[in-house]
């Protein structure tokens, strides 16, 4: 099963990203985004982040999710590559994630993201998998 997938959106970026279970979904997400911003296979493992979010529903806790990975990318200059959804429910999330600081040397930004948007979000089962679509700020 694929993870996830670009979609065409004027003037921004959406992706439509999938999961077994919520944890994976979230989890997906999270790759999918820093695949998005950089080379993720020259990112090291080497520092770990806890994360912990909230919203009213899930297509919130989405945005509110990525959007604090994206926080820490832009204020703290972290590119990550494993996100571990350690617990998940409708309205909140824990997770570990590992990365490491960008070097200026040694990675390479492909893409800016500006903010996580609700334009369109949808967070939602179907056909026995979950499937979340979120539009990115470019």
């Amino acid at each position: 099963m694929k993870r996830y997938e670009l979609i065409d959106h004027t003037a921004d970026l959406g992706i439509e990203i999938y999961g077994r279970d919520l944890r994976e979904l979230f989890q997906n997400a999270g790759e999918a985004l820093f695949e998005i911003i950089c080379d993720t296979s020259k990112v090291t493992e080497s520092l770990e982040k806890r994360v912990y979010v909230d919203g009213e529903d899930l297509e919130q806790l989405m945005v509110v999710w990525l959007g604090e990975l994206l926080y820490l990318h832009d204020t703290e200059r972290l590119l990550f590559k494993r996100f571990d959804v350690e617990e998940i429910g409708k309205k909140s999330l824990t997770a570990a994630v590992y990365g490491e600081e960008f070097k200026e040397d040694h990675h390479t930004i492909k893409t800016e993201i500006k903010a996580v948007t609700y334009h369109q979000i949808q967070v939602r089962q179907e056909e026995g998998r979950w499937v979340a679509r979120v539009i990115f700020d470019l």
